[in-house]
């Protein structure tokens, strides 16, 4: 008996000891999920009648604001930029321009103020107060998208003018302003009751006026006048990430117009101007770039050699863009050409006027350096064929001239559609298209088969192929060596490519039917995934059709080609013309092998804001900065208790 009860004794000691040395992990408490809470202000939030310049706000526990420049908006706009910056407990803004009377302030801070050491969000906070014995209250809301691709536009800033002369963006600043979201999303504050216009402008130099071409800008002759009511939404309250806890009515005041959309657009550059010194970063051409093209083309006089006849002129299609090819082996082998340079360019009145330029235009490999080069390729190639000599091999004694170097655009596997191309590396001086053959594959024998060969328009040294690709179809593209000779006396060598033409059965044809609009003049363009252009068609008889499509997903837009030039044209603000209608079909389309497809689109049936399929637009919504979270519900449910959460006194 005593036996037992010493066992039971040691037993107990064990197993007490043990309990001791399992300590618990100690339990931080709960977490502070609560946002940083206002607990006064200097002058009061909403206080009229106001004098002071120097706003304090005061909260309850330390906060940061992030990125002041960015985030916060002080309306009506100021000249001076305000200085806003948290110290402790509190956010001082001290603004730098006289106060205006009987106005009413907002300082918009957006969601940029969170707590400063677990990064809760305050959530969207405006400021409000008025040097006037009222505090207006209305707001103007909507949206601006890039008038080109509807994509939203993030920063631009948007304003009010109650001003309607068609001329007050170019004379005043504007007179209430926000700045848009990642969504392209706008909300002006504090505006009071009257008639208004609404304008963007992405303003370069901070003076919140139109007065420069690069300034990305949208306008509109529409007015409008604020207005509120009474409404309901329906806010939903979640238990945790998956559950829905209740769905509660709220009241509150909605203000009118929330749906404005603006389509924003940069004019065209038409201020003249050479934008760097002549590049010759090839020695046998150098380039001028412009600003903005014009008819009348530079003047070239040599100052140190004879600039008569010197020249092949390549120029791009706008003629902003001008490459002088030296036609001299001379004048490449010259390290610098200084000329004197007379072409028109803008003055400070916007006239274009003569101005004349000494320039001196730089080889940037010297004459020496490139015949070092040349040297050690001969001596390579001579090492080459001297070990071809030694094994008893095939070799040449004399050096081949160098072949000129021509760019096929020319695929094995290819549409009936597919325009073929040729690039050359330099200008031509000589083509000769009897040394160009296609060859069609019928049964087991070869045909000749005709084809057009041309330069392409406005395009010096691109050329185009053109022949009637039939389906399922072989051909043979055969060119002859020296068919093309360039102005150095380059000949190009024998080229030969085997073709085939897929069969009718590997594609899918889509027609799009169109309605919403009178304008017959609309151009569709059919998308990839990426947003970018891969075919264009113009609408015929309301309908457009896309033929010869490989399978797979496709995306569309229209616009509506007012001066018929078949590309999207911009807008100019004073000619009061806005830029080209752009629509998109708001849903992709997959295409099928062997099926044709057929739909409806009506232009206008969807608001342009929801045009856009959220798969191709690059302007994403802007992330979330950190959402109030409620870790301590987490907690508690893992704890297996119920957790009520503490609202702040």
């Amino acid at each position: 008996m005593r036996k037992l009860q010493y066992w039971l004794l040691a037993v107990g000691c064990w197993l007490l000891a043990n309990s001791c040395a399992r300590m618990g992990q100690p339990d931080g408490g709960w977490f502070d999920d609560d946002p940083p809470r206002i607990i006064g202000s200097t002058p009061a939030d909403r206080a009229t009648g106001v004098t002071t310049k120097k706003i304090t706000i005061q909260f309850d526990e330390y906060i940061k604001l992030a990125d002041a420049t960015q985030n916060v908006i002080v309306s009506p706009p100021q000249m001076e930029m305000p200085e806003i910056k948290a110290a402790g407990k509190k956010i001082v803004v001290e603004l730098k321009d006289t106060l205006k009377p009987n106005m009413t302030y907002t300082i918009d801070f957006s969601d940029a103020i969170s707590d400063n050491n677990e990064g809760n969000p305050l959530g969207n906070y405006t400021f409000t107060f008025s040097t006037g014995e009222q505090i207006d209250t209305f707001e103007v809301a909507g949206n601006v998208l890039d008038a080109s691709s509807l994509e939203p536009v993030k920063g631009i800033l948007v304003g009010l003018y109650d001003d309607l002369s068609d001329t007050v963006f170019k004379k005043k600043p504007l007179l209430r302003v926000a700045r848009t979201d990642g969504r392209g999303r706008f909300v002006i504050k504090g505006v009071a009751p009257g008639e208004y216009r609404v304008y963007a402008l992405q303003d370069a130099d901070g003076d919140y006026v139109f007065n420069q071409k690069s300034e990305m800008i949208a306008f509109s002759h529409q007015t409008y006048q604020p207005s509120s009511k009474p409404d309901i939404r329906q806010d939903t309250i979640w238990k945790d990430t998956l559950h829905i806890d209740n769905i509660i009515r709220v009241p509150y005041i909605h203000y009118y117009p929330d749906d404005i959309v603006l389509l924003a657009f940069q004019e065209i550059q038409t201020d003249r101007y050479l934008l760097k010194q002549p590049d010759r970063s090839e020695a046998d051409r150098f380039t001028l770039y412009f600003s903005y093209g014009n008819e009348k083309l530079p003047e070239i006089r040599g100052l140190n050699f004879n600039a008569d006849d010197a020249f092949v002129l390549e120029a791009s299609a706008k003629k902003d863009t001008l490459t002088y090819w030296l036609k001299d082996t001379t004048l490449v082998n010259q390290d610098t050409l200084r000329m004197e340079l007379s072409y028109l360019m803008t003055d400070t009145m916007g006239v274009l006027c003569t101005q004349v330029d000494t320039v001196e235009v730089l080889s940037k490999t010297r004459y020496e350096k490139r015949q070092k080069e040349l040297k050690k390729e001969r001596e390579e190639w001579e090492k080459a064929q001297e070990k071809l000599k030694k094994r008893g091999e095939p070799y040449d004694s004399i050096m081949p001239p160098k072949s000129l170097p021509v760019i096929y655009k020319v695929k094995s596997q290819m549409d009936p559609d597919y325009l073929v191309t040729f690039e050359m590396q330099s200008p031509l001086v000589r083509c000769d298209t009897s040394a160009i053959h296609l060859y069609t594959k019928i049964d087991t024998l070869w045909y000749n088969t005709p084809f057009e060969f041309h330069r392409k328009d406005l395009m010096l040294r691109t050329y185009e192929f053109i022949a009637e690709w039939q389906p399922d179809t072989e051909y043979s593209l055969e060119i002859d060596s020296a068919a093309f000779v360039d102005i150095y006396g380059l000949a190009s060598s024998p080229y030969k490519q085997g073709i085939k033409v897929k069969a009718m059965d590997e594609y899918a044809t889509l027609l799009m039917q169109l309605s919403g609009i009178t304008d017959t003049t609309v151009v569709a363009e059919l998308l990839d995934k990426n947003d970018k252009p891969l075919k264009q068609v113009r609408a015929a008889d309301g309908n457009v059709e896309f033929f010869y499509l490989s399978p797979g997903v496709y995306y569309l837009r229209a616009f509506i080609d007012r001066n018929g030039n078949g590309k999207w044209d911009t807008g100019d603000y004073d000619k009061d013309l806005q830029a080209e209608e752009m629509y998109y079909y708001p849903q992709s389309i997959e295409c099928k092998e062997k099926f044709d497809v057929t739909l409806p689109w009506n232009l206008t049936g969807t608001p342009l804001v929801r045009q856009k399929p959220a798969a191709i637009t690059k302007q994403k919504p802007d992330k979330e900065q950190q959402k109030l979270r409620n870790r301590n519900a987490d907690r508690a449910r893992e704890m297996g208790i119920e957790y009520v959460k503490k609202v702040k006194e």
